[in-house]
């Protein structure tokens, strides 16, 4: 007699996974499919794409009502990835299947039975290690990704039928798609892209200041603010920063990469992802597409793909200033915490913010401004948008004058990429010897508390600040600024 079968799946809220127990019961009553737990419109539709994958691996569901329960049913669940767990939960209520337990499930079906790979793999499967279940059964486009997790044992299958057979299924009655066809997802019939060869500092001429800036900023992990006329540079100094940041942790590496799986970027999941990641969205951006957010439970933007790495925000002030306000938040904290109605997702942001921005709308306001169109009231009006809390978070803020004919036309380069990173990778381990004690790693994450404490610099350095504070020109914030920058 038929009984109540189960298997395990995993719910994600942001990068956070919880363990979901799918349990499927067979009735008395005429041919039906209900699914109950909270499921999204994506994971509504599962009922019909598992009838037919069932169906044409030989093993059709069960032809009475057949209810299916995501445990606990008071956490939301999305996607394409409780495909496979609800197969085999409900195969097993029919007594067609015996899986064993503590295995868990992650991935989507075809309609011809094919396992078809899924978003958010890697932090699926690290919530699943985390929760003591190391056997985890994904697609085989997704098994590189998944073996990406210390602990894991990955067990990789192309079909519902593959895996049917391995899970008892009767032999006879189970159909494998023939082996032309196996494997050929979506996802594995894309190409990968090829990496380009990250931009060398070699290539802006001239700008000795805004250079020394940017090092200064990749040592120190500072934000940077680059105010200029258009062709100066700003954007190309900008683009260079990642390559003299050093390479990622294993535990950032792998935050980095989770992100990234969950946000669908082609070509994740290969191999851990080392380099810092650089994003740099157009200005019609809207909030959600930088912060975060869309229907359901938020999904990650802009802000977190550049966790670990650069957000650089180019023509900053045109902007809207309310998305511009939004990364207060986590410039300070290095976390986003979105809230929907659907539920809340909390995503690390700790980013490098590099803004860029003409001197006026008109941007000839540099130099002397001979050509400059622009009102007084349309240059604060420009740099209006841009918030005084916002600024106040941005250490550095320098000028980057337009380029002269000379320094243009000697062909004079600077020093290269592979001249400048390692300086940065040394300055970086000074400040981990200095800071590590105090549980930091960067002079930019230096509280004030820290600063005005015992790492206090002698009174004489600090005359002119106090000055400065005392005349309310310079802000407690922008003190600690300067302090951070010494």
């Amino acid at each position: 007699m038929a009984g109540i079968g189960r298997a395990l799946g995993v719910a994600l809220v942001g990068l956070n996974g919880y363990l979901v127990e799918v349990e499927a019961d067979i009735g008395q009553t005429l041919p039906s499919f209900v699914l109950l737990g909270l499921p999204d419109s994506a994971l509504s539709e599962a009922r019909e794409r598992i009838r037919s994958a069932a169906k044409n691996s030989g093993l059709p569901l069960s032809r009475r009502k057949l209810t299916v329960n995501l445990i606990p049913a008071s956490l939301p669940k999305r996607g394409t990835g409780f495909d496979l767990a609800i197969a085999v939960a409900s195969l097993a209520a029919a007594e067609d299947l015996r899986p064993p337990a503590g295995v868990v499930f992650l991935a989507e079906l075809g309609l011809d039975g094919q396992l078809r790979p899924v978003r958010g793999v890697l932090p699926a499967v690290m919530a699943a290690v985390r929760a003591g279940r190391p056997d985890v059964v994904v697609a085989a486009a997704n098994a590189q990704e998944a073996s990406l997790v210390p602990g894991v044992r990955v067990h990789a299958y192309e079909s519902l039928g593959q895996l049917a057979l391995e899970l008892g299924a009767d032999p006879k009655a189970v159909s494998v798609p023939p082996e032309h066809d196996t494997g050929r997802t979506e996802a594995a019939r894309q190409p990968v892209p090829v990496p380009l060869a990250a931009p060398d500092l070699r290539d802006v001429a001239g700008q000795p200041e805004a250079r020394t800036a940017i090092e200064v900023a990749a040592a120190g992990g500072h934000h940077i603010m680059l105010v200029g006329p258009p062709g100066a540079g700003k954007t190309m100094l900008a683009e260079r920063l990642p390559g003299i940041l050093p390479d990622l942790d294993d535990e950032a590496a792998m935050e980095v990469t989770a992100i990234h799986s969950l946000s669908g970027i082609p070509g994740t999941g290969s191999d851990l992802i080392r380099r810092p990641p650089f994003e740099s969205p157009h200005h019609t951006a809207s909030a959600p597409a930088i912060i975060g957010g869309g229907s359901g439970i938020p999904r990650p933007g802009a802000a977190s793909r550049a966790h670990r790495g650069v957000l650089f925000l180019d023509e900053a002030p045109e902007y809207e200033r309310r998305v511009l306000d939004s990364l207060r938040q986590p410039l300070e904290s290095g976390e986003l915490v979105i809230h929907r109605a659907a539920g809340a997702a909390a995503y690390p942001a700790r980013f490098q913010l590099v803004l860029a921005a003409n001197p006026c709308p008109c941007g000839q306001g540099s130099g002397k401004g001979l050509d400059c169109t622009c009102t007084a009231q349309s240059k604060r009006r420009y740099f209006g948008r841009i918030s005084g809390p916002l600024l106040d978070r941005v250490d550095i803020q320098l000028p980057v004058n337009r380029l002269s004919a000379v320094d243009f036309g000697a062909g004079t380069t600077g020093e290269a990429t592979a001249v400048v990173a390692p300086r940065v990778l040394e300055a970086r381990r000074r400040q981990l010897d200095r800071l590590g004690p105090y549980g930091l790693e960067t002079n930019a994450q230096v509280p004030g508390r820290l600063l005005r404490g015992q790492l206090r610099l002698d009174p004489g350095a600090t005359r002119l600040l106090d000055r400065a504070m005392a005349n309310n020109t310079l802000t407690a914030r922008g003190f600690d600024r300067v302090l951070r920058l010494t």
